[in-house]
């Protein structure tokens, strides 16, 4: 008797331009909640930061960790976050230390990407502070078979299309589209 291995279960990989809407709805809905609550001057806000990493931590880990691995802008846009075994996708949701790992990477960069929208105005250099978020984002795009970015080789995770969300792009490209139809009559 001889042990055969199963094939992997396929999972779509989840297309670039969904991940960067989802994480950009996910940002938008924390950064407007922390500007809020922090004051209108310029520079470093304490309060706003820790608005910022609180409500990006419930947001991001603690909704994913009960919602199937699905936050706010990944519900909205069809997408969900798997665990990465051995170099093979496996079908459950990271657990808690590897989600809160992976999110405090992203969130630094959404965090830097936040101080730059409150700064730039005053000081232009500011737009350096999108780099990290840039390059740790930008590598999903050179990795073609799997695209992981650095936060997901690194908390083992992958990013995959799913079948439960509200599937935001497709009705907004419908939208569209019926709108052109409509213009050219």
């Amino acid at each position: 008797m001889t042990i055969e291995r199963l094939p992997q279960k396929h999972y779509p990989k989840a297309e670039i331009g969904r991940r960067g809407m989802a994480l950009g709805l996910d940002f938008l809905g924390v950064w407007l909640v922390s500007s809020l609550l922090g004051g209108g001057d310029i520079g470093i806000q304490f309060l706003e930061i820790l608005v910022f990493v609180i409500f990006w931590l419930v947001l991001r880990v603690l909704v994913p960790y009960n919602n199937q691995g699905q936050s706010l802008g990944r519900w909205a846009f069809d997408l969900k976050v798997l665990s990465v075994e051995d170099g093979e996708v496996v079908g459950r949701i990271p657990d808690l230390p590897s989600l809160v790992k992976r999110e405090a990477i992203v969130g630094l960069g959404a965090l830097l990407v936040s101080i730059t929208l409150s700064n730039i105005a005053a000081n232009p250099t500011a737009i350096l502070l999108l780099l990290p978020l840039a390059i740790d984002c930008g590598t999903a795009l050179s990795d073609t078979q799997m695209r992981q970015a650095l936060h997901d080789r690194y908390c083992k995770t992958f990013m995959v299309s799913s079948r439960r969300g509200y599937s935001l792009d497709i009705k907004v490209k419908r939208l569209v589209e019926n709108m052109r139809r409509n213009v050219r009559r």
